[in-house]
């Protein structure tokens, strides 16, 4: 997140530096097709001004720009009967697309829709940042009551002006945000900075694996694998890549969750192009069918999706089970598993699921996994651990739950990159932990 102070400081708001007990913060959008923060900055920097608020989010580059001293009180939402918003809450604008058209009131048409979408898209994911940002700097719970609101939200409760902001924006271009999904990915971004997550796989991004990999993976794995299954290797990636989704991760969970595709031990079967047992809830459950392999992989990386990010669907929906997903509760694969999910959520109940995910995906990339045979190490690599004990003279506790680089092996037992002192890498096999190779 890039912030640049901007402050207003010809505005009479700025000028009588009156202050607030910072007790929680307003989401607005603009009002106008201005993309441009800079704009405002301009137009409101004057003794006229009749508004200030103390943020304004860039729909070009997503850039923040500060108008205000946090803690200053803002004029930016009026009053209402139960008092102001100006007097607890931070103000923050988001600005519009620049191919909208107000008709009348908050109601606009757009000449361009998916332009719209990414201005807005940016916005989004700019104030969710942001606003986990301040969150934690004044320690308020953004799922707590009255912390988070929109400016309709505050008209609501009696503290601001008749306005519909920014939902008009959202709800009229379709891109499904709420402000219940924003305060949810506010929640999450805070859960994400403080839970030690650097190193952590995320499920959005490009596919790291091609599909000469992935064919080559799935051969060596089962030999007798139908022509028809690699024929639909490819549209892992393709529909990863419509949806943001790594499709190879997608890819490496239908190995899992198939058994390299052979369906044994499968509670699906290659007929019903369901290759994640979507829909299998409970033992003896058959899981949904769907009509051509296309569809089913595309139900996949969509419930993936779900799992992943707030954000809306790229194209059609097709998973029938979206709407049960709590949308961004596990951005990363190794929280797929529920017991290894900080809040209890994701895909499935067994242990290490997104672990074993993992481990499929390393052998299809080529890395080494390393197993219980093994002793061979090439250093540095990296060593993925929910705990293990650390060594040294004298002991030194236990490693947390996360990534560490082991930078020199003897007899078995990894030196911490950290300094902090070796780890049994017996006891990390026999643990299941993935090691891999990294780059100095």
């Amino acid at each position: 997140m890039k912030i640049i102070e901007s402050y207003l400081t010809k505005n009479r708001c700025y000028q009588a530096g009156r202050k607030i007990a910072v007790k929680g913060l307003m989401l607005h959008s603009v009002g106008c097709p201005q993309p441009s923060a800079q704009a405002f900055v301009s137009s409101w920097n004057n003794a006229d001004a009749s508004a200030c608020v103390h943020a304004f989010i860039d729909g070009i580059d997503g850039t923040v720009y500060q108008t205000l001293p946090w803690e200053y009180r803002g004029w930016h939402c009026a009053s209402g009967s139960a008092g102001s918003g100006n007097d607890s809450h931070i103000g923050v604008e988001l600005c519009e697309p620049a191919c909208i058209k107000y008709t009348a009131g908050s109601n606009f048409t757009c000449s361009d829709l998916a332009a719209a979408k990414e201005v807005v898209k940016r916005t989004y994911n700019a104030a969710v940042e942001l606003f986990a940002s301040l969150c934690d700097q004044y320690g308020l719970d953004p799922l707590a009551d009255g912390v988070i609101i929109s400016h309709k939200e505050g008209h609501a409760r009696g503290i601001a002006s008749n306005h519909g902001d920014p939902e008009h924006l959202w709800t009229q271009l379709g891109t499904g945000y709420t402000m219940d999904s924003f305060r949810q990915a506010v929640r999450a971004a805070m859960d994400g900075a403080s839970s030690g997550t650097d190193g952590y796989t995320k499920i959005m991004g490009n596919a790291a694996a091609t599909a000469e990999q992935m064919k080559a993976y799935l051969k060596a794995k089962n030999p007798d694998v139908a022509q028809s299954v690699f024929d639909m290797v490819p549209l892992y990636l393709s529909e990863g890549k419509a949806e943001g989704v790594r499709g190879d991760i997608a890819f490496a969970q239908s190995c899992l969750e198939t058994g390299n595709f052979t369906f044994s031990s499968s509670a699906v079967t290659l007929s019903q192009n369901n290759f994640c047992g979507m829909g299998v809830t409970a033992n003896g459950m058959k899981g949904n069918s769907f009509a051509t392999p296309k569809e089913g992989i595309r139900a996949q990386v969509q419930h993936l999706k779900a799992y992943a990010t707030v954000d809306p669907l790229a194209g059609a929906c097709v998973d029938p089970r979206y709407k049960w997903v709590e949308k961004g509760c596990a951005p990363y694969v190794e929280w797929l598993g529920q017991k290894e999910n900080p809040d209890g959520k994701g895909w499935a109940a067994g242990v290490g699921y997104g672990e074993k995910i993992l481990r499929i995906l390393i052998d299809i990339a080529g890395e080494k996994v390393v197993d219980d045979e093994s002793e061979s190490f090439e250093v540095p690599f990296l060593l993925k651990t929910n705990g293990l004990e650390i060594f040294s003279e004298p002991p030194k506790g236990k490693t947390g739950v996360g990534s560490f680089t082991i930078v020199e092996v003897k007899d078995c037992w990894g030196r911490l990159k950290s300094g902090a002192g070796w780890i049994d890498l017996r006891r990390a096999m026999e643990s299941g932990i993935i090691v891999k190779s990294v780059s100095n």
